[in-house]
Parts: C-alpha cells; structure tokens; sequence
C-alpha cells in the first residue's frame, strides 16, 4: 500500500507533464548514423548477430535483475563495460547486431548514448532504435531518468523502421504498470541488392505471472508469419525469456534466489517460485517457441538446442571465483531464407561482459 500511495503522488505532483512515455501501437522508430560512415561491399552472405548487453552493466550486481544493491554505475564502469562489449564486436565483426537493454540517456549509465558511442566505434554506419523504457522519473532507490529498448544496427543504410508494441502485463496494479517497461518489436528494412530484406529484434517479458508471456512470443511468431506471407526475405531474433522445446530443466527459483529468499521449502515442495525463475507457469510454456522451430530456420541446430554449449544466460550468483557459467538458453534467431543452422555459434566466451552471452549465424543468400 505505502508502494502505491507513493507512486500515486508522485504521478499526481506531475500531472501536467507524463513521466513516462506511452507508445502507439505502430510507429516509427529512431533513426542513427555514424559520423564516419564508410563504404561496405555486400557479398551475398550476413552474419548475424543478437546480445543482450544489460546497459553495458557487465556483472555488477545491479538491484533491478540480480542480488545486488547497486543502483547507478560509475562512469569507469560503463565505459570499461562498453568499450570490452565493442572490442567483442569489432573482434567477431557481424553485418547485422540485435541489441537489447541499450540504453541511450539513462542516469544509472552516465547518459552515455551507447548506440551512437557504439556505431561510432565498430563497422557499422546505420541503426535504429525503440524505447521499451523511456521515464523522466522513477523514484526507486534513486533510480532516475530511463531510456532502454532495443536497437539493430547494420552496416548498410536502413530504409524503413518501425516500433510495434508488444502487450502490456495485466497483473499489475495501476500505478505500477503506468512507470513499468513497455516492451516491443522492433522492424527494420535494410537497403542491400536482396529486395524486401527485412530485421526484426524483440525482447519478450521476463517477469509476467500471467499470460503475457504466451502472448509476446504470440505476437512475434504471428509478425514473422506476416512478412513470410507478405514475401520478405529476414532475419530475426532477440531475448525471448523462454527456454528452448522440451527443455529438461524448467525450474531455477533455487537456482536465482538471493540469501535471504527460500524457495522449494520442506513443507511446501511445489512453491513458493521465485518471479521469472519458475518457467512452467504457463499452459503450454515447454512447447510455446515450437511454431518458431517449426515454421522458420533457427540458428542454433534443433538437435543440439538444450545442450549446455548452447545456453545463454545466469544470474550474476551463478558464479565463483574461478568460474562462470550459463544455466539456460533465453535468446535466438530465427529466418525464412535458408538453414543456417551449421554457421550458428553461441558465444560463452564472453561471460564478463553480460549475464546474456551473444549468438550468431551466417546467412548465405545464393547458396
């Protein structure tokens, strides 16, 4: 109660000027450029690549997705995260890159623009960007001003570029789903010898206990077909928050809690879960991405897609001094042009740089 009655004063302190920003079903999205751009060649193939960098957050125990008590980073932080996300980039080189949890005027990263700090830094010469959280304002723990989304970046100019809105959680109260993410799809169309080539990104919800979830992946797998139908030739992909079909291991409330969390206790074996960590609250959720698999070329072999070499994410805990590890497969690619499943790599190499490791694929246009 106290939680709400303090949103609710704030909202009304500020009723003439909306700290959050609202977005229309359709439309359209922002537009970068490079200072620099430079002249690419296309040769009839693109690599792929989708990462959620975590606003170039590394491993720091943040508040808002781990353990931690951290709040706003440093300047030093940001940019020694950053820099080692773009010396990844640069090292691995990909044509197109999906990005997730970018921010681009955030007071927890120094209002550092990281899409444009990273079109500036790297090969690419074109990006576009939506918001899935843009706020003047949110009071928690002195959080702050936000703007995070997602953001594709391409070597080649982007024509058209559209934000479609994903739905909004209906297990929230008000308040808190006026100041809470507003996430998305992000649609771009990049100028290449290859007609009607087309980009999706998405990042689907990661904390619903309702059916929100069942209808982000809905509205994705429903916005593919469309452009399958349509005859557009893309590639897609981003952090669906969804395990891969018949994952063995669906369960990680024990796996994410914090010291002071219990979870799975004697006298209560089937629950209490932890939000986001129980991945069977919904009908449906071992099998929810099989009409992606079934329908389109995913970038990682369907034979091999539960295998540990393929998981891409773990809580900041999940780790010790010696090691690191990955505990699930959340992100993905998908296209309708060819299997490119033998060219698809998971990069758990990259383990400091994000609690997301990348993935990536090659598609070959002429094969």
């Amino acid at each position: 109660m106290f939680k709400l009655l303090f949103y609710l004063t704030i909202l009304i302190a500020f009723s003439c000027h909306p700290l959050v920003t609202r977005f229309n079903e359709i439309e359209d999205a922002i537009y970068y450029e490079d200072l620099t751009p430079s002249s690419e060649i296309f040769s009839d193939s693109l690599k792929v690549m989708t990462w959620n960098i975590r606003f170039s957050g590394g491993r720091i125990p943040w508040f808002g997705d781990s353990c931690g008590d951290r709040v706003l980073l440093t300047e030093n932080e940001i940019m020694t995260n950053l820099n080692n996300i773009i010396n990844f980039i640069n090292l691995e080189n990909p044509d197109i890159l999906l990005l997730q949890e970018i921010d681009i005027s955030s007071k927890r990263s120094v209002y550092l623009d990281q899409i444009q700090y990273i079109i500036n830094n790297t090969s690419f010469n074109f990006a576009s960007y939506a918001s899935m959280w843009k706020t003047d304002l949110i009071p928690m723990n002195g959080l702050g001003k936000v703007d995070v989304g997602n953001a594709i970046l391409s070597k080649w100019p982007i024509t058209d570029a559209s934000r479609i809105q994903l739905s909004l959680r209906t297990d929230q109260d008000p308040v808190t789903q006026y100041f809470y993410l507003r996430r998305n799809m992000l649609k771009v169309k990049i100028d290449i010898p290859i007609d009607d080539f087309y980009v999706l990104n998405i990042h689907a919800t990661a904390f619903a206990t309702d059916n929100t979830k069942q209808k982000h992946i809905d509205e994705y797998y429903n916005q593919l077909n469309l452009e399958n139908e349509l005859g557009h030739l893309f590639v897609s992909g981003g952090d669906l928050n969804s395990i891969p079909p018949d994952a063995q291991k669906y369960d990680y409330c024990e796996f994410d809690q914090c010291e002071e969390e219990l979870f799975h206790t004697i006298n209560d074996i089937e629950g209490p879960h932890r939000e986001g960590s129980y991945f069977n609250n919904f009908d449906g959720e071992l099998s929810l991405l099989n009409p992606l698999y079934m329908k389109f070329y995913p970038a990682i072999n369907t034979n091999v897609k539960n295998d540990n070499i393929h998981f891409t994410h773990s809580q900041w805990n999940n780790n010790s001094e010696n090691e690191i590890y990955w505990d699930r497969k959340l992100d993905y690619l998908f296209t309708n042009i060819a299997d490119w499943s033998e060219t698809g790599k998971t990069h758990q190499e990259a383990f400091l740089l994000s609690d997301h490791a990348p993935i990536s694929a090659i598609i070959y246009f002429n094969q």
